[in-house]
């Protein structure tokens, strides 16, 4: 598996943090300040020397005019993701085939079936023998156990105990549900210090356990540390074919923002993945 790499780039005009991701082919421009058109230039240098297909950038709102003059489409949006300022995911394909999305409409159709769904039940009790916990670095094994089970493929080498512990280091945060000493069901919750958000990702339960909503659990138990760390701007990016994930998501009051094409290598193949961001200081509305 090819490791992705930060890699910070200075010039006199701008500063530009880009994440080189060539198991998922593609280039992504983390932060920047400057001049946006050269910016764009050497991201798009980038994409060349990589030889990748997809380039994608986190910008400003206020940027959004100039991205489309400049040939990218707008893909999605996060809330509150820079210190309380909007983000707007945009990208620019290199392939016609890395652009075409054969499952378009099926995922539409996903995304209006959850909508339609009705409040979430409040207060889900999980059965007395599955133990909820914070993980910590002892865990790193058993979590990497069940991500192994889960995914064939996943954007993150979370199949390896080492990568789990480093990203413990850098602050995201693990729950889990125990069943019968094995690790059943885990989220995280990857934090930005310095932008105050945080991306639920990294969402796993074992088949056989997934009936008794495990995974609501976790990410409101995940909210509640975050809120207690104040950080209010949650967002998650989930695969946009899994009804069961876009569905938790939303009873869980995020709102949908968006779906980024082919993103990502994920589950058995690359897969265009949906944009759900909730506001942790408000109450919910499910209905936005």
């Amino acid at each position: 598996m090819h490791l992705g790499k930060t890699m910070t780039l200075s010039e006199k005009n701008y500063n530009l943090t880009v994440y080189l991701d060539p198991q998922n082919k593609r280039v992504r421009v983390e932060d920047y300040l400057g001049s946006l058109p050269d910016i764009l230039e050497q991201a798009e240098k980038l994409v060349e020397s990589e030889k990748v297909d997809k380039l994608i950038i986190k910008a400003r709102k206020e940027h959004f005019t100039q991205l489309i003059e400049r040939g990218f489409s707008f893909e999605a949006s996060i809330d509150g993701f820079f210190l309380g300022s909007d983000c707007v995911f945009f990208s620019k394909f290199f392939s016609d085939e890395r652009r075409t999305s054969p499952h378009w409409l099926q995922e539409d159709g996903i995304i209006k079936s959850v909508y339609h769904l009705a409040e979430p039940a409040q207060n889900i009790t999980p059965p007395k023998d599955y133990v909820m916990k914070k993980m910590d670095e002892r865990d790193a094994e058993g979590l990497s156990e069940l991500y192994k089970a889960v995914f064939q493929i996943y954007p993150t080498p979370l199949n390896n105990p080492e990568y789990i512990v480093k990203t413990m280091r850098e602050g995201t945060i693990y729950y889990g549900f125990v069943h019968d000493g094995q690790i059943v069901s885990a989220a995280s919750a990857e934090v930005d210090s310095f932008y105050k958000n945080a991306e639920m990702t990294d969402c796993a339960t074992l088949k056989e356990h997934r009936k008794h909503g495990l995974m609501k659990v976790l990410l409101a138990r995940l909210e509640e540390e975050l809120i207690e760390n104040g950080i209010y701007c949650s967002y998650s990016i989930a695969r946009a074919l899994s009804f069961g994930m876009n569905a938790a998501l939303h009873q869980l009051g995020y709102a949908y923002r968006g779906r980024l094409v082919n993103n990502v290598f994920i589950y058995d193949k690359i897969e265009n993945m949906n944009v759900w961001v909730k506001d942790l200081a408000k109450p919910p509305n499910f209905g936005q």
